[in-house]
């Protein structure tokens, strides 16, 4: 499977030139970068020698095999196709947002009616201060927790700090592993990992939009530790370095291997912060470095976790937009409606879908199936150690979304 790996990774490079977004993470030879500059080849060929590859990989005898050779050949497999699929929408094929998201990302997104967000939305009734609509109120409401801009820096330093503390109890992480944190402007997401390689990422943490209390943990987590940096440099240290597995040198963002990503980057919130622990870490530490009312730390995070459940509205909203159901204005109504957000973060949403269309199952369904992953094999909440070690155990392996072999 070498040769076949390395075909992969110069093709994917080669999509790359088409698709300014397709490459996500790449630290293999730069050589095979600047040859797919140079060559540039054209889509047609790309597709074509992706079929070639599958006609190979399906050719090889996995019969003495263990299971992670077993592992390896269906990423192979699951990733070719994704890419195969990419091509074709580059080349003009139209897909539907669940047709894409199947070919894209190896996942089958559930369809939630209006009644379902309107019953989450009935819950928060009675938790939400005031009168008047409730995405008015939860506006209000959140306008306390906003982190000021002077304090933004201090405040996500000492998450990402907690974040990693808590990991290297359970991870053995590379002795190099390091990161850099930025803050910039004119994005269409909060936050991003860009792994460079050799255990090192660059973190961006996007200040367009106010950034509330809860968002710390959860861009330090999901971004760092245990998310994409401890992801990344695992899958280098496990396989391109000890292995010589080069497939995994690159990262294809619209691939079945960014909904194992993200969804283990959310989950590893809860597995870094198990029960209540995540709001005794912020109403001891965080809050009063931001003079927040540590009496409000309860309520505020039974409201978050309450409003956490209208994240497949996203998925709703990009579905009809996408299929055409949708005009612009009609996909940010429904976020403010249902998934609670401010008109100007539904506008950011919404060119965020415009950009990365299906991609954001990723981040819902992504969590749900890797949970019911972890849990089905023991790692409940009330088994903490259990579940790092499934975490760790599924973040340092080629296993992807049709292989986590659990139903919601």
């Amino acid at each position: 499977m070498n040769e076949i790996a390395e075909s992969y990774v110069k093709l994917a490079l080669a999509v790359g030139e088409h698709d300014a977004d397709y490459i996500d993470a790449y630290y293999g030879p730069p050589q095979w970068r600047d040859e797919a500059k140079a060559a540039r080849i054209p889509l047609e060929s790309i597709q074509a020698s992706a079929a070639r590859l599958l006609t190979a990989l399906h050719q090889v005898p996995l019969e003495d095999s263990d299971e992670l050779v077993q592992l390896r050949h269906r990423y192979l497999v699951k990733q070719i196709e994704a890419m195969a699929a990419r091509v074709g929408m580059l080349r003009g094929k139209k897909l539907t947002f669940d047709e894409e998201a199947r070919s894209l990302y190896d996942a089958a997104p559930p369809e939630l009616s209006e009644a379902h967000f309107e019953k989450v939305l009935r819950s928060l009734e009675d938790l939400l201060p005031g009168r008047g609509p409730i995405t008015q109120r939860y506006e209000i409401y959140r306008r306390a927790f906003i982190i000021p801009t002077d304090k933004l820096e201090v405040l996500f330093e000492a998450a990402i700090t907690e974040c990693r503390a808590r990991t290297k109890e359970h991870i053995d992480l590379p002795a190099n592993e390091r990161f850099e944190i930025e803050y910039v402007r004119n994005k269409s997401w909060s936050g991003y990992n860009w792994y460079k390689g050799d255990s090192y990422s660059l973190i961006q943490i996007n200040t367009d939009l106010p950034i509330s209390i809860d968002r710390a943990v959860d861009l330090a987590a999901h971004e760092g530790y245990p998310g994409h940096h401890v992801y990344n440099a695992l899958l280098e240290k496990h396989f391109v370095r000890e292995r010589n597995w080069v497939e995994f040198s690159v990262y294809p963002l619209h691939s079945p291997q960014s909904l194992i990503a993200e969804g283990t980057a959310n989950y590893g919130i809860e597995v870094a912060f198990p029960g209540g622990e995540r709001v005794a870490f912020e109403r001891e530490r965080l809050f009063p470095l931001v003079e927040m009312a540590v009496t409000e730390a309860e309520r505020y995070y039974r409201i978050h976790r309450l409003a956490v459940k209208l994240s497949y509205a996203h998925n709703e909203a990009a579905r009809s937009y996408l299929n055409g159901k949708f005009n612009r204005a009609q996909a940010e109504e429904f976020l403010v409606t249902y998934a609670l957000m401010s008109p100007e973060r539904a506008k950011q949403r919404v060119r965020f879908i415009d950009t990365y269309r299906s991609y954001v199952i990723n981040y819902n369904l992504g969590q749900d199936l890797v949970r019911n992953y972890i849990e089905s094999r023991g790692g409940t909440a009330d088994r903490p150690g259990k579940r790092w070690e499934e975490f760790r155990l599924l973040i340092s392996s080629p296993r992807l979304p049709s292989g986590l072999q659990v139903v919601l």
